[in-house]
């Protein structure tokens, strides 16, 4: 039996008379982080685009429908600069007043206008930048730029300022998790066990996986989640990964495999898989397949500790040959662990195609989360993921839903 993160005591919701996820504190420990790690690399800021490093450096969330639409200057003293975008700019300050400096954002909408206009844009944006630098009394110091096209490289450069690669830093700090983006992934991983809870009830042979996928979708919602992209694979699908979202009909006594992966709590997501056999109980194979499974999903888990390095839980994964492939990278994203967070992937990873030769040290508060499958791969296979925190006493699972295949109906 694994060993498993504490219960929560609370729901999603907020209440002024018991502590629960505090919004305020999530900020504060993420800025705190990333002004260590800042501080720790003699770097005096990361200008930085994309959703989920603006989000984890600010707690700012915005317009998305184009790449580095807006973005943020943030400091290893602390202060934040929010670029934001034409027209939300009049309204997200009030929303956001934690943060207290707003500037006009520049974009070239991915060179749309054309190479001249946007090689023109572009050093305005410099222009920009340079001035909050010189305000900022940092202009001589190295900058870190995460998140930006070639365009915006050249320009920032072109303009004299010292810049660096960001998103080795950024990487850095995001591994770790703060006490309260922990409790953010107990959030997540106790809705997906809602998730899994409301398949089994619910969910019938003659079902579309499109009908299947809405129920789970609104289990996810109804309990707090900012989204749950629920994937149902069945019969002929669940031979490695088929295609999903067909709209197929669910059959008797077919495998399904579902994955509730990206379902997130305040941004941070879920990765997890389970597997179901519609309308009838699983097979002697197919639960020795996942017992199999457990077992070396379980060996894994077990060496994810401080101070322990990637290469050595890696070793626990089957090598490719295992199924007659050639190449470890036949089997990425599928034998892995790998951190979560914001983004779906973060540090560390660990499998045999990099951990070996290029091993991660394991460190308290990363959240991993571990996947395998086992069967006869273009037959039928059986899949599992669980989400782990890496803790001072060793690795605690944090989603809870049985680890075996669950009959439907």
């Amino acid at each position: 039996m694994p060993n498993y993160t504490p219960g929560l005591a609370y729901g999603p919701g907020t209440v002024d008379w018991q502590r629960r996820v505090e919004p305020d504190e999530l900020r504060r420990q993420r800025a705190g982080r990333a002004q260590a790690v800042l501080q720790e690399n003699g770097i005096a800021a990361v200008l930085a685009g994309g959703q989920e490093y603006r989000r984890y450096l600010s707690g700012l969330s915005g317009p998305e429908f184009a790449p580095a639409l807006w973005y943020v200057l943030f400091t290893a003293r602390g202060e934040t600069v929010s670029f934001m975008h034409a027209g939300y700019i009049m309204r997200a300050p009030e929303d956001s007043p934690w943060v207290s400096e707003w500037r006009i954002a520049r974009s070239w909408l991915r060179g749309a206008p054309g190479v001249a206009a946007s090689v023109h844009e572009s050093r305005v944006f410099a222009a920009d930048v340079k001035a909050e630098l010189q305000r900022l009394g940092i202009l001589d110091e190295r900058i870190a730029i995460a998140g930006f096209d070639q365009y915006a490289w050249n320009a920032l450069g072109d303009a004299g300022i010292n810049i660096t690669p960001g998103d080795p830093l950024l990487h850095e700090a995001m591994a770790v998790k703060t006490p309260m983006e922990i409790e953010c992934f107990k959030m997540a991983g106790a809705i997906t066990d809602r998730v899994w809870s409301t398949i089994a009830r619910n969910v019938r042979a003659g079902m579309t996986d499109g009908e299947a996928s809405a129920l789970a979708s609104a289990a996810g919602a109804s309990a707090g989640a900012d989204s749950t992209p629920v994937g149902f694979r069945a019969g002929p699908l669940v031979a490695e990964r088929g295609i999903r979202g067909t709209n197929q009909i669910l059959l008797p006594g077919q495998l399904a495999i579902v994955n509730a992966c990206g379902t997130s709590f305040l941004g941070y997501k879920s990765c997890v898989y389970r597997t179901f056999a519609i309308d009838r109980e699983p097979s002697s194979e197919e639960t020795k397949w996942m017992t199999s499974l457990q077992e070396r999903l379980g060996a894994v888990i077990d060496l994810l500790r401080p101070g322990r390095e990637t290469g050595e839980a890696a070793m626990q994964f089957p090598p490719a040959t295992t199924w007659g492939l050639q190449d470890e990278v036949e089997v990425l994203t599928m034998e892995i662990g790998h951190g979560i967070g914001l983004h779906q992937y973060e540090q560390p990873i660990i499998n045999r195609q990099w951990s070996p030769q290029f091993p991660q040290e394991i460190q308290e508060g990363m959240v991993i989360a571990v996947e395998g499958r086992e069967g006869r791969p273009g037959d039928a296979t059986v899949r599992l993921e669980n989400m782990v925190v890496v803790t001072e006493d060793g690795p605690l699972v944090i989603d809870r839903y049985p680890a075996t295949i669950t009959p439907l109906g």
